[in-house]
């Protein structure tokens, strides 16, 4: 089995793109300059994310997924992980198969953490079949350890409105009920206007909230900023031993700092920025991957 304060190692099952950055090309670099070994396993292979006018490219399916699992399980690696990160699916039989593979892993490794970033919608639509939502809240959620979904994930999953702090509570508390041990709400419309807010609630521990100001205008949007999160929220964890406060600060100084400079970077002109102007600068802040600096503190609420 990893010693897991020397060989970090995660297996990291979301999507890929060829141009861009989300999913898997995401994950993968802020994850190695905060010193994880990562091994990309993609559930789709897309030209470029789906902001564009259009994408192209293959959805893996689960039996594609399986064969390549039992190429890892035949070699005996499957105890080197200690992490497991999922993100953006778009099958739900693949999904299922994600929870055989969970399962697998697991007997390799009792101590493996599960990341699960259940990502189907925002902003009041989901862009997933709808058919994932019962394998997400049924089958898949209880078996994670920490959980990072945004604010429309979070009514999607419990069935009911998150419009309200008591809400967000009451939500986190349907989560821990099912064994989640750390749920992550990466954003939320709950804060004043201008300010997004997030949550952090560790079942019989802290209860975190954090006002973080809306960068570049109401209008401006970027694609990717939720599988940046987890990816991040992963590591610190983990750096933290447990001290979820600073994990929650370092993650969202970071993901802060890359959203600067991708504003930065912006052309100043009076025409609408294009998908590809949008893309977060992710390579070009490495300093602040590795070295977030906290300007926006956490507000324990209990």
């Amino acid at each position: 089995m990893a010693n897991s304060e020397t060989n970090k190692r995660v297996l990291s099952i979301q999507s890929h793109v060829v141009h861009g950055y989300v999913g898997n090309k995401m994950a993968t670099y802020p994850l190695q300059l905060l010193g994880f070994d990562v091994d990309p396993l993609n559930s789709v292979q897309f030209s470029n994310h789906t902001g564009y006018k259009c994408f192209k490219g293959p959805i893996s399916t689960e039996k594609e997924l399986a064969n390549i699992f039992e190429g890892l399980e035949e070699n005996e690696l499957l105890s080197q992980y200690t992490h497991l990160l999922t993100g953006y699916i778009g099958n739900p039989l693949f999904l299922r198969q994600v929870g055989v593979i969970l399962k697998a892993i697991r007997k390799a490794n009792p101590n493996l953490i599960y990341v699960c970033d259940p990502v189907m919608g925002d902003n009041g639509s989901m862009y997933v079949p709808k058919e994932l939502l019962p394998v997400y809240r049924d089958e898949i959620i209880p078996l994670a350890d920490i959980i990072t979904p945004n604010q429309y994930e979070v009514e999607l999953l419990t069935g009911k409105e998150v419009r309200s702090e008591e809400a967000v509570w009451q939500a986190m508390d349907w989560f821990h009920e099912r064994g989640i041990k750390t749920v992550v709400i990466s954003s939320s419309d709950l804060g004043e206007p201008g300010v997004l807010r997030a949550f952090l609630s560790q079942q019989n521990g802290a209860r975190l909230s954090m006002d973080i100001p809306k960068q570049g205008g109401k209008d401006l949007f970027f694609t990717g900023t939720g599988d940046l999160f987890a990816a991040l929220y992963l590591a610190h964890s983990h750096a933290s031993k447990g001290d979820v406060t600073v994990a929650f600060e370092k993650t969202i100084a970071t993901l802060q700092a890359v959203i600067k400079r991708t504003v930065s970077s912006l052309p100043a002109t009076a025409q609408p920025i294009q998908a590809w102007q949008r893309e977060l600068k992710l390579v070009q802040s490495k300093q602040e991957i590795e070295q977030p600096q906290v300007l926006l503190k956490a507000k324990r609420v209990n």
